[in-house]
């Protein structure tokens, strides 16, 4: 097993060598934090020149400091070298590839009921709301109109989403945000600037690095990531998107209740409008009551109702084509479609947003995804749903042909129906009809989870509904708020052509912003023919900038609500992710400063307790000023500090075993270091404290002992060590790691010197290894091995006697001198979102003995 991960890491550091060849580099002369230096030269003066360069890309970017060209080797870290050692993790596709048939079958019937129940119930209203707006006036408008939504299921059910942007997900993950962090993967467009190189170690990344003839995909990742405004540019397009989905969320229960309650006026004509839309409110409570069951047991009782819907749509196409008229088959020929705009014009105009309503259900289809694989979705649309669907509009069409005297469109489904089975098909739409509505609100979930991962969306209460479904989760505030607004949405717009319209606005708002940045991964990521890139640019975005002016030529008739609506939605997530980026920029600008830790010296300038204190902040480089406020606080602090960055990477999931990395900070008789924990935005973060504590714990040892294999290696191949680099007054060797291809990268990480006998009071530690400091310029092996013992017996010494999670709250406000519109943003509407958000404690399940807080107000 050594010998295969022996070889597993080979692998690793070859690739990265080759990757990272010697280069020049432009080099800072400041030296700020000396904590982050990545490599060694020989003498003082090159060191000093290094140390300041390394930083430069990272977060100094503001210093003014003098810059000369350099030659520098690979840019690696502590945090790179840990990321080397982290297995490999496996796709999730391959979970499904290992699946017998009996789940299959299972999995099949999980997914028509959570990704397929938005478009399966779309024949339903299609027609109505198309009918409403262009009027029969013959059997040639019937075929016009069913040509124009034959082609719109082909095209973009089909063509745009099964067989193109479901290849665009991140890792099994589909929806906006996911389309984002996959961009943000293969360039730097994050506004947010806590990027690591070692972040790109992660397995789940996979990152396809360019090849040099591929300069199209080059120039563009160049310019997006030296270009703010592309970046904001990016962002907004995202928050669009999103805001949009969030609106499809409303709409889609309403209009899915409301069109299969509304068949009650077929089979008891006395049955008012106002009747139907208090059943349907009582549909929509017992709806979100339900949600919280969770995605796969509602999916597997849900799934075969869903499958009695589509065959009933089929047996129904069927038997009205038979009975009927079968020459609607004609309107395969997409020449009726030029008939039908040269007969209606602005009519048939108008018609397009109804007759988008077929292909709803086409996004949640994407951001669904992360439930099942991608070819099940796949192959359960093409074979099963698609043929349903125009079979079912064929039944209505040939239905239409011969009653379309009768003003049957409105109700076309229903009405088409056979009186004989009349009551069996109305209890399956009505089950579809609630099924359609939660295949919405799952994907709602989804996103939002995304969004607050990546810093776009205030945190929430997420409950993950199933402990083998990472993805499947449930948000309590959204799912009521969306109820809420579904109820006054109802009772608002009694209509089915206005909240059509309104379906319209939130679908195509997603759709575009969807066409968008799939190009954007085309370009960048899959590196494909120009031409292919434009051809599915112009042809889709052209086809929804169609749609879209129909359906915002009607706004005048209420559906404007649901736009409003996706506005407020935007600007919230909009200010959140403003807030937080001006936080943590200036939470870098005021970290301390490595030379104020030394004057302090390893007791911090007070008493060190027993004990390990997890200090939690935001910063990825750097000591958080927070931490200067605990010192001034508190007349004592931790003999072992570990400050916690939690952070989120744009990946689905982080394996456990490439959760932690580690490095010290200030020299070693500080007891000090850096813990970044990183998740990916599908992963929880309502852990035990325990088995977070042990995890974390076991990673240090980890972390601790390969240091000290590495100060051994370097021991046995130089004798002659230089100073350590990253603390100048820490007289121990430097770190060396040799790659396979022969190459030597210096690490400017500080080493272990001797520790005193740890059966002294750990209060006394610091003091004692300061006064007497080891001189491992030419250690043995014995002395080696004893530090290693001292040092992990301290660790250990340090746990038990106990862990204390020391919690700084930074809050921000605008400087006197600031904007008008900068005060309001920030003192007001970002202080009210981070006030009533999640606290950081609600995701800790820790003892609130074991709590300190301290705030801290930043003035931007």
């Amino acid at each position: 097993m050594e010998e295969e991960n022996g070889i597993g890491r080979s692998e690793i550091n070859g690739r990265l060598a080759s990757m990272e060849s010697m280069e020049l580099r432009w080099v800072f002369q400041d030296d700020d934090d000396d904590e982050d230096d990545d490599s060694v030269m020989d003498d003082d003066n090159s060191r000093q020149r290094l140390r300041g360069g390394l930083e430069s890309d990272e977060e100094d970017e503001e210093d003014t400091a003098e810059q000369r060209l350099f030659r520098t080797g690979p840019r690696i870290d502590s945090f790179d070298v840990e990321a080397l050692e982290i297995p490999s993790a496996h796709r999730n596709d391959y979970y499904y590839e290992e699946l017998g048939v009996g789940r299959r079958i299972l999995l099949a019937f999980q997914t028509l009921g959570v990704v397929f129940g938005d478009v399966g119930i779309s024949p339903l209203y299609t027609f109505g709301v198309m009918f409403s707006k262009a009027p029969i006036n013959g059997e040639e408008d019937v075929i016009g109109a069913l040509s124009l939504v034959l082609y719109t299921l082909i095209l973009i059910p089909l063509l745009k989403y099964v067989l193109v942007v479901l290849w665009a997900n991140d890792d099994g993950e589909g929806g906006t945000f996911a389309l984002y962090s996959l961009i943000c993967r293969h360039a730097k467009a994050n506004l947010l600037p806590n990027q690591l190189p070692s972040d790109a170690r992660i397995s789940s990344f996979r990152l396809k690095v360019p090849s040099p003839e591929l300069e199209r995909s080059l120039k563009i990742k160049e310019r997006l990531e030296t270009s703010v405004t592309l970046k904001r540019l990016l962002l907004v397009l995202v928050l669009a998107g999103t805001s949009m989905l969030i609106a499809d969320g409303v709409v889609t229960p309403v209009m899915s209740v409301m069109s299969a309650v509304g068949g009650l006026k077929v089979g008891v004509p006395a049955i008012e409008q106002e009747q139907v839309v208090m059943i349907s409110v009582a549909f929509l409570v017992i709806l979100f009551s339900v949600q919280k069951f969770g995605t796969s047991k509602v999916g597997l009782v849900v799934g075969p109702a869903l499958f009695l819907w589509f065959c009933s749509l089929a047996a129904i196409g069927i038997y009205n084509l038979v009975k009927f008229d079968s020459r609607v088959l004609r309107a395969f020929n997409p020449v009726h479609i030029y008939h039908f705009f040269k007969r209606n014009s602005t009519k048939a105009w108008r018609a397009l947003g109804g007759c988008l309503l077929c292909a709803t259900g086409s996004e949640a289809m994407f951001a669904d995804l992360c439930y099942f694989s991608v070819r099940s979705v796949q192959l359960t649309f093409v074979f099963l749903v698609l043929p349903c669907l125009l079979l079912g509009y064929l039944g209505q069409a040939a239905y239409l042909v011969e009653h379309h005297d009768e003003d049957m469109a409105e109700l076309a489904f229903f009405s088409s129906v056979p009186s004989g089975v009349f009551w069996p098909v109305f209890l399956i739409a009505n089950l579809a009809a609630l099924i359609a509505s939660r295949t919405m609100t799952t994907a709602t979930f989804s996103c939002i989870k995304q969004s607050t991962a990546l810093g776009c969306f205030p945190r929430l209460k997420i409950i993950h509904t199933s402990r083998k479904f990472m993805g499947q989760i449930y948000i309590p505030v959204i799912n009521w708020f969306l109820l809420v607004v579904c109820v006054v949405f109802v009772c608002s717009i009694s209509s089915i052509t206005e909240m059509g319209n309104a379906y319209g606005i939130a679908e195509l708002g997603v759709m575009m912003m969807t066409t968008i940045l799939v190009t954007v991964v085309m370009l960048l990521i899959w590196q494909i023919n120009i031409t292919i890139v434009l051809s599915f640019l112009v042809i889709f975005l052209g086809i929804e900038l169609a749609f879209f002016s129909s359906v915002l030529g009607s706004m005048g008739d209420g559906s404007w609500i649901i736009l409003v609506f996706s506005v407020v939605m935007f600007l919230v997530m909009l200010v959140w992710n403003y807030g937080s980026k001006l936080r943590y920029e200036t939470e870098v600008k005021q970290k301390l400063s490595m030379d104020l830790m030394r004057e302090l010296g390893p007791n911090l300038g007070t008493i060190r307790a027993p004990g390990i204190g997890l200090l939690y902040n935001e910063l990825v480089k750097g000591i958080p000023a927070i931490f200067g406020h605990f010192l001034t606080t508190l007349p004592a602090i931790h003999s072992m500090i570990i400050f916690v960055c939690i952070k989120y990477v744009p990946v689905p999931v982080v394996p456990q075993g490439e959760r932690f990395l580690f490095r010290r900070v200030c020299p070693k008789g500080y007891h000090i270091f850096r813990c970044i924990a990183r998740y990916g935005y599908k992963d929880s973060r309502k852990e035990n404290q325990q088995a977070f504590e042990q995890l974390l714990i076991e990673s240090l040892e980890k972390f601790i002992r390969r240091e000290a294999q590495e100060r051994s290696l370097e021991s046995d191949g130089d004798g002659d060590g230089d100073g350590d680099t990253d603390y100048e007054d820490d007289s121990s060797s430097t770190r060396v790691l040799i790659a396979p291809n022969g190459s030597v990268y210096s690490l400017g990480v500080p080493l272990l010197a001797e520790y005193i006998d740890t059966s002294k009071h750990i209060s006394e530690a610091s003091t004692s290894e300061e006064a007497n400091p080891g001189t491992p310029g030419d250690p043995t092996s014995s002395d080696a091995e004893q530090s290693l013992e001292r040092e992990l017996s301290f660790v250990r010494m340090a746990k038990e006697s106990g862990v204390v999670y020391l919690l700084g709250h930074g809050n921000i406000r605008a400087r006197k001198d600031s904007w008008f519109i900068k005060k309001l943003v920030i003192n007001y509407f970002y202080a009210f979102l981070r006030k009533n958000c999640r606290r950081g404690t609600a995701n800790l399940s820790v003892p609130h003995s074991h709590l300190m807080q301290v705030g801290m107000t930043y003035m931007v």
